[in-house]
């Protein structure tokens, strides 16, 4: 089974770039959108509805903004839009698919590197999610949480981690929550349970030819519970084409209860 997750930093714009006509070649099961920055009602074209899937989309109330989308082979049992928390709710950051034994969800959790307000609204998500995060652990059914997080974990997961200390996306308080989820809670990154190598990035800035020197930022993961550690298959990111400032993170898995 191949799941794939990808912030397109908008759907029409990655449609434009050939995501879906790469899409079709995938062989992807599983596709977790995030950063739609779209409407329902602007993705008419059957372009957005890739053949031989079952999509869902979950926009934010503001136009161009945010928004997941989930596309599933399979029929899920039951479609999830939202966590009870606002800003999961009113901006579409939270999407989530049950199966008969696994849930597979889309989040695209806030960023907060445009200033001290936007940080302390990252926070206040990251420690809602948590609560989230613990009551899934709770229940009897794997999950995968495809997301762009919008943090880095350790030193290899981003070039420049010297400088970037004290900036959003690396501070020690948002590193020390994502060992809270992996230590505490029970969660893997399935990525890092197969692929150990460095220089492996999923976003890189618009400046300073940052893709093309590979300076980037590993921002997007699949967390898994763990019942499903046994099961990864193998991890890559996709960077031969460009559809978005981020890249598609593709984890293939064995044996999953879908």
């Amino acid at each position: 089974m191949r799941v794939i997750t990808f912030n397109c930093n908008g759907v029409r714009a990655a449609a434009r770039k050939g995501f879906f006509e790469w899409l079709a070649q995938s062989n992807a099961d599983v596709v977790c959108l995030q950063e739609t920055k779209a409407q329902e009602y602007q993705l008419e074209d059957p372009i957005f509805r890739p053949q031989g899937y079952h999509c869902f989309y979950f926009d934010a109330e503001k136009k161009g903004y945010a928004g997941t989308a989930l596309f599933t082979r399979q029929k899920p049992l039951k479609i999830r839009r939202g966590t009870g928390f606002p800003i999961a709710d009113t901006e579409g950051r939270y999407l989530q698919a049950d199966f008969p034994g696994l849930s597979i969800s889309s989040l695209y959790l806030p960023s907060g590197s445009s200033g001290p307000e936007r940080q302390e609204r990252k926070l206040a998500f990251m420690a809602h999610f948590e609560a989230h995060m613990r009551g899934l652990r709770r229940k009897r059914r794997e999950t995968i949480i495809c997301a762009d997080w919008n943090i880095c974990h350790k030193q290899i997961d981003l070039k420049n981690w010297r400088s970037n200390q004290k900036n959003s996306g690396f501070l020690p308080e948002e590193r020390a929550w994502l060992d809270t989820l992996y230590d505490e809670v029970g969660w893997s990154d399935a990525f890092r349970l197969v692929n150990q190598e460095a220089d492996q990035y999923s976003w890189w800035s618009n400046r300073g030819q940052s893709r093309a020197k590979n300076v980037g930022w590993r921002l997007d993961y699949q967390l898994i519970t763990p019942g499903l550690r046994s099961s990864v298959l193998g991890a890559e990111i996709y960077t031969a084409q460009n559809f978005s400032d981020h890249a598609p993170v593709i984890i293939d898995y064995a044996d999953l209860p879908y």
